[in-house]
């Protein structure tokens, strides 16, 4: 993040397409002293072709969906905090192993010390479920995982004249529950259960408003319970130095290159070495388009016991167009290559994603939404594809 050379006022149209909100459209919130309210209540459905993602036989299906949320934030003139509380339930109409319901609270907060020194804060309690086809999900599943997540993280941010340094460490702790596949049997993803503890620290020098050069360190100690014949604790590092720039109106975001490893204790998986990369660049020819470009390497891990560790390795391209202010299509390609460690295993994975948003007024949102999934992998059963259709309203207040 670059340092706060100027006070500079950005106008709504010199913001990105996809965070872009005009006052017209903006609603209206529920003011109670200091605090301002946001309520917002949903509905929908979607179209699944693939339910359970399987490689053959594949079963479609239609759902629908309710879901509701408050957001609260603080109207202090200096220090900031906003809460939310959120519950997304789907209920399919064939398939009733796959209903669930999701439900989360988090916040964030920033006490300012002074003018150039903060401290950021950030916490998520919530319960969530695994779909069938996600790399956390055992092959064959025919219902959702459930899981319950807890995290938080504290950061000290500091600005000396052109210099920004910003340390500070968190942790996510988890626990899974079981999963059923197609022919009756029961698995457990209780060794998966566990800790991540996290640091991170970044330091930047800022040659001007639009430009930094920065370098920044991330470790992690991975505490899972594993099993007795099976250990699933590690611990790595991520080092990356680059960018922050902003080229007039046309070109921003960041780039950066650098090292990572992550030593597995298991000696069946062993260490994932070898450089990391990191880039988040907008592209905007006009106030009306955005043309993003992402990419990413990065370790994570699998349901998997015999390979936790995977190399996964990401880009995405995508294009925000705003036709109107009430308006917003957004749409992504985005290509993953997953290396699994202790295996043999690799996977491409493809995923088209098209939304459009319409807000009628400041109160009614609609969105239409179509999602293609391809995963083709060299392991028995991991490859499928899907089509997904969605159409959403909410009333936000």
């Amino acid at each position: 993040m670059l340092p706060r050379l100027s006070d500079e006022y950005v106008a709504p149209e010199d913001t990105p397409v996809r965070y872009r909100s005009y006052p017209e459209f903006q609603p209206l919130g529920i003011r109670a002293g200091s605090w301002m309210f946001n309520p917002t209540l949903a509905a929908g459905t979607f179209y699944d072709s693939n339910v359970f993602s399987s490689s053959s036989n594949a079963q479609s299906d239609i759902a629908a969906q309710l879901g509701a949320d408050l957001r609260a934030r603080t109207l202090w003139e200096r220090h900031g905090i906003e809460l939310g509380v959120s519950s997304r339930s789907v209920v399919y109409r064939k398939f009733s192993t796959m209903d669930h319901t999701d439900a989360t609270i988090w916040g964030n907060g920033h006490f300012d010390i002074d003018h150039s020194t903060q401290v950021l804060g950030t916490f998520n309690a919530a319960y969530l479920h695994v779909l069938p086809g996600s790399l956390d999900s055992p092959l064959g599943a025919v219902e959702p995982t459930p899981y319950s997540r807890i995290s938080g993280d504290v950061t000290v941010r500091k600005e000396i004249g052109r210099v920004t340094a910003a340390v500070g460490a968190g942790m996510d702790s988890y626990d899974f529950g079981s999963t059923r596949t197609g022919n009756g049997s029961t698995i457990s993803l209780d060794p998966q259960d566990g800790q991540i503890y996290k640091a991170h620290g970044r330091i930047g020098y800022a040659f001007s408003e639009k430009s930094a050069f920065f370098t920044s360190v991330e470790g992690n100690w991975r505490n899972l319970r594993g099993t007795p014949a099976q250990s699933l604790e590690s611990n790595g590092y991520r080092a990356l130095a680059g960018f922050d720039l902003e080229l007039t109106h046309l070109i921003k975001g960041e780039i950066a290159a650098g090292y990572m490893k992550q030593h597995f204790f298991a000696s069946s998986i062993g260490d994932i070495e070898g450089p990391a990369y990191r880039a988040m660049l907008t592209w905007s020819p006009s106030r009306q388009i955005d043309v993003h470009l992402n990419a990413e390497q990065m370790v994570t891990q699998s349901w998997d016991l015999s390979t936790s560790g995977i190399l996964a390795s990401a880009v995405q391209l995508g294009v925000d167009y705003e036709f109107r202010p009430n308006v917003v299509l957004l749409t992504a390609a985005t290509y993953e290559r997953d290396r699994f460690q202790g295996q043999t295993r690799n996977d491409n994975v493809y995923v088209v994603d098209t939304r459009i948003k319409y807000l009628p007024n400041n109160v009614a949102a609609i969105t239409l939404g179509y999602t293609y999934t391809r995963r083709d992998s060299n392991a028995p059963d991991a490859s499928f594809d899907k089509h997904r259709v969605s159409v959403n309203a909410s009333a936000r207040f």
